[in-house]
């Protein structure tokens, strides 16, 4: 066998490896993650399948948050599976619905529960998630709209701690008054070849709401409060654009990107209008 040969043959084996790899520990981290919701979340009383309508509940706050999991997720396994070696082909239809697959038996899980059930619209929210993500990797190979996520602490999870989290990682999860929903644009992407523009700098538009303690507005304007949404123009720093021969900052890089940075924020609310954050968190 000649050199070329042994190294075609070399690459191969790699693939096959990564692969073997990436598929077993996807497989164990998947069964262990569902293992431990039945087994120590899932625990109480248990009803037959039923479905519930929660579209209406926390300003559609938990949907973003469904649809920007799903992504991050189908984007991870996308970019995993081209690293295994698979064609291209494969690695953008194979993994763009693994978020929609890793999220949705959540459902599932729920629709047994009394005090909860299925949704349907977090199904849409999952599925929605994992298509934005296969659209963008069919039309561009890449990611140019990123979704990403924000977090500040509120006096709101004080008022209802079993609800909206007793410590700060209950309260990063459960907490969405203190969470805002970003669209990062990779505008230098969309421009001709040697244009000037930074690619590492990217326009973000936000969505957030406040005044959200119960699920429902009913429940939140019994208690003295109205729930509202907030919009917001930003700025955000795209971690993958800067510069490094580090292998660590790569991936380091790469994981924070699934985060919006603090940045100066222009937002719009119903009840105050416009107002300027100099450092919105």
């Amino acid at each position: 066998m000649g050199p070329a040969a042994r190294t075609l043959s070399d690459s191969a084996a790699l693939r096959k490896r990564r692969l073997r790899l990436l598929v077993g520990g996807t497989a164990l981290s998947y069964g262990v993650i569902y293992t431990g919701l039945t087994t120590a979340w899932y625990t109480g009383e248990r009803t037959s399948l039923h479905w519930f309508n929660d579209l209406p509940e926390w300003q559609q706050l938990d949907k973003c948050g469904h649809f920007w999991g799903a992504f991050q997720e189908s984007r991870g396994a996308v970019d995993m599976l081209r690293w295994a070696g698979l064609s291209e082909k494969k690695a953008i239809w194979y993994g763009s619905f693994v978020g929609f697959v890793v999220q949705s038996p959540i459902e599932i899980l729920d629709g047994f529960d009394p005090a909860y059930g299925a949704s349907a619209t977090d199904l849409g929210a999952n599925f929605l998630g994992s298509a934005g993500l296969l659209a963008q990797q069919l039309a561009w190979h890449d990611v140019r709209i990123m979704p990403k996520w924000s977090f500040h602490l509120t006096s709101y999870a004080k008022q209802r701690p079993n609800v909206l989290g007793s410590n700060v990682p209950e309260r990063l999860l459960k907490d969405y008054n203190g969470q805002t929903y970003w669209l990062c644009t990779d505008v230098g992407a969309f421009l001709k070849p040697g244009n000037r523009w930074p690619r590492w700098l990217q326009p973000a538009v936000g969505y957030g709401g406040q005044d959200m303690v119960y699920n429902d507005d009913g429940t939140n304007a019994a208690a003295g409060l109205r729930p509202y949404r907030q919009f917001y123009l930003s700025l955000d720093v795209d971690l993958r654009r800067i510069p490094t021969r580090s292998v660590l900052l790569k991936r380091v890089f790469y994981t924070l990107s699934i985060f919006h940075l603090p940045a100066p924020a222009l937002e719009y609310n119903g009840r105050n209008g416009f107002q300027f954050h100099g450092l919105y968190m």
